[in-house]
């Protein structure tokens, strides 16, 4: 089997060699081949001539002319795709590659065709801003609500997807609505997302951290708005 990796990103120019590094470097079982389809959404610091120095087989860099946002780069990155598996990876460090052989094995192994790793899961990570850390429960809490599921943590920037299913997705999310569009997609076609503990290293706003408090607002209304209209 094929796994992709999508990797959206924007001015990551410190830590873009460092993960990259890692998510070549990540084993995971069954899988035979990887694509690292790298999608740099108009970074405006050094990220891009990083980029254009990276010369490797089984890596595809997509530069977008503006920024635009992350859920605009995925739906970008996924018409290049070839994996049987895909695989969303944010260009920071908050979330560890190693942490790929738990998170795709159930698609494998099991038969699940969605697969979240849950930061709440696993009670030795640290804990991001207080408000980041609330708002996470608090979206999770109305996902769980309005759609009678019973994840832990949905906002979870590791989400893994059968690559047919993503595919069917019809997306519409052009930054951080990504992730509650596709939740509230999924859930609405009765699949059931399997959660695995997983490591998180938050970095503060100082270290580059870009979302913000009030995206979860946005988030709410999309969870509220895709629960009540197709």
């Amino acid at each position: 089997m094929r796994l992709s990796i999508l990797m959206p990103i924007y001015n990551e120019e410190n830590t873009i060699k460092e993960i990259l590094r890692r998510v070549k470097e990540a084993n995971v079982k069954n899988i035979n081949d990887k694509e690292i389809i790298i999608i740099n959404d108009g970074s405006t610091d050094g990220t891009k001539e990083i980029l254009e120095n990276i010369e490797q087989p089984g890596i595809k860099i997509i530069h977008l002319n503006k920024n635009r946002g992350k859920g605009w780069a995925i739906r970008e990155g996924m018409k290049s795709v070839t994996g049987d598996i895909v695989i969303i990876q944010d260009g920071d460090l908050e979330y560890n590659p190693d942490d790929y052989n738990d998170l795709i094995q159930p698609i494998i192994v099991d038969g699940y065709e969605v697969v979240y790793g849950s930061r709440l899961l696993n009670k030795d990570n640290e804990i991001s801003y207080f408000v980041y850390s609330f708002g996470g429960r608090l979206l999770t809490l109305i996902t769980n609500l309005l759609y009678h599921s019973h994840i832990t943590d949905e906002p979870t920037g590791y989400k893994v997807f059968k690559t047919n299913v993503l595919k069917s997705i019809d997306l519409k999310c052009k930054k951080f609505e990504f992730c509650p569009e596709v939740t509230a997609k999924i859930l609405k076609k009765g699949i059931n997302i399997k959660e695995v503990p997983i490591r998180y290293s938050p970095r503060k706003i100082s270290e580059g951290k870009k979302i913000r408090w009030y995206v979860g607002l946005d988030a709410i209304w999309i969870l509220f708005k895709y629960r009540f209209v197709d």
